[in-house]
């Protein structure tokens, strides 16, 4: 996967800036910078973990003052010596110094390279390296937390205990093979199907927890559906505080979804705009309206948007039972948005019997009660904001959880079909397999590229 060669890449993004970091990793780190730079007026002679002003020179031309600072391996983020570079921001100036820095004996650093190393030098696990990832792309206070409490090593400690707990069992497993002629039991099977039954429990919290961890961290998907023209596009540009969608008294002018994030409170919402739900013999409008329905499969919030003013209680009632069958059985939310309230006289009696249903009155021409949407949105998400406790945000995790999960259950089931000890450990040493192969604990270079290939070069 790597080599033991010097690396360097810059570590800030690209292009103009005031400073910029361009980093060096590997046993050559302090061999290659004593040849370019020079220590403002002494000799070159750094203490580890500290930080250098001085000069860098291409031979006798001056190319920037610079701040330099060193690590020592194995205290550094990758485990090796590491020199950090803190230059002028210019895109002359950094690719002048990544070019010294190739001249006298480093290469540049493939994508990820330097948290792989950092892997591999024991420096932090698998997840903890693809928290990394989570954290730079992080982009609200809940997706921040998720990806620090992974870094810090909460969801490695709970992988870490699950795999402890099995391995004892599997062990004992493994040891009755070598007694089988004898036919003795070293591993009690109520006790192992005791502790099944809680691996279970707790992986299926895990498995359950994804859903939830994948809105969180990439944006809650809120679907913002109703008939055409009854405010779904002005709620849209009101929600994102810009003229994000085209508003019109045309029916069918939003002839696709339209999607845009806002972060409220530290929680991101990625909101969608949908055509509006009709029979329409339009090729592209039936085309538009057939992605609304897809749109609410894909949303964990639903805000049904319609027009007090004039639509009748059975007509909600028909709509709300045209795309029920696309939420059953779903954890889906569905909260009714009553538009148009400024066009009222006084309220529908009727409208009561909507209240089996959150229903929030609004009007959106107005501004009137926006705040009401937020707070309900933002009081649908607060059961499920679990940054506190373990939560799988990863895919690769979600699968390795439900392969292990799998195994397990052909364990329990073998132990009530008495199948022989053999084929028990074969599945329990499976169900290992995909609890270490989270954190790392038994990969192989395919999980590797395949993980890091998606980092920055910096990283």
């Amino acid at each position: 996967m790597t080599d033991q060669s010097t690396i360097c890449a810059l570590a800030t993004p690209a292009g103009t800036g005031a400073l910029a970091i361009i980093r060096l990793s590997g046993e050559k780190a302090w061999v290659i910078t004593e040849k370019i730079f020079k220590p403002q007026g002494r000799p070159f002679a750094p203490a580890p973990n500290s930080i250098s002003y001085g000069t860098i020179y291409d031979e006798d031309l001056i190319i920037d003052e610079v701040l330099a600072s060193f690590f020592k391996a194995p205290y550094s983020y990758s485990g090796e010596d590491i020199v950090e570079f803190s230059c002028h921001g210019s895109p002359y100036i950094q690719q002048q110094i990544l070019q010294l820095l190739i001249k006298n004996g480093a290469r540049l650093a493939q994508p990820g390279e330097f948290t792989l190393r950092a892997f591999l030098n024991n420096k932090m696990d698998l997840s903890q390296a693809e928290a990394v990832a989570d954290l730079i792309a992080s982009n609200s206070k809940v997706s921040h937390e998720i990806a620090i409490n992974q870094i810090r090593g909460g969801y490695s400690k709970k992988m870490e205990q699950l795999r402890s707990e099995l391995l004892k069992f599997t062990s004992l497993i493994e040891l009755e093979l070598d007694f089988s002629e004898e036919n003795v039991e070293f591993a009690k099977r109520t006790e192992l199907l005791d502790l099944l039954n809680a691996l279970d429990r707790e992986i299926s919290i895990l498995t359950d927890s994804f859903s939830v961890g994948n809105a969180l961290k990439n944006g809650i998907p809120v679907a913002i559906i109703g008939k055409p023209n009854v405010g779904k596009s002005t709620l849209l540009n009101i929600l994102l505080n810009e003229d994000k969608a085209i508003v019109s008294e045309i029916p069918g002018t939003t002839r696709d979804a339209i999607e845009d994030t806002i972060n409220i409170k530290g929680i991101s919402f990625r909101f969608i705009d949908t055509a509006g739900l009709r029979e329409s013999t339009e090729k592209i409008e039936a085309i538009g309206i057939q992605r609304t329905y897809e749109k609410i499969k894909q949303a964990k919030i639903i805000l049904y948007l319609f027009d007090i003013s004039n639509t009748s209680l059975d007509e909600i009632s028909n709509t709300i039972h045209d795309f029920q069958e696309h939420i059953e059985g779903t954890d889906k939310k569905l909260i009714i948005i009553a538009n148009m309230i400024d066009k009222l006289i006084e309220m529908p009696k009727s409208f009561k019997e909507l209240l089996k249903y959150e229903t929030i009155y609004i009007s959106a021409k107005r501004r009137e009660n926006i705040q009401m949407i937020i707070n309900s949105l933002l009081k649908n998400v607060e059961h499920e904001n679990a940054t506190e406790g373990t939560i799988v945000t990863n895919a690769r995790h979600f699968e390795a959880l439900n392969n292990a999960r799998a195994a397990l259950i052909r364990v329990k089931n073998g132990i009530s079909e008495k199948i022989p000890a053999d084929l028990c450990a074969q599945d329990l040493r499976e169900a290992l397999y995909h609890i270490g192969s989270i954190t790392g604990t038994v990969t192989n270079n395919e999980i590797l590229e395949s993980i890091f290939k998606n980092f920055c070069i910096g990283k």
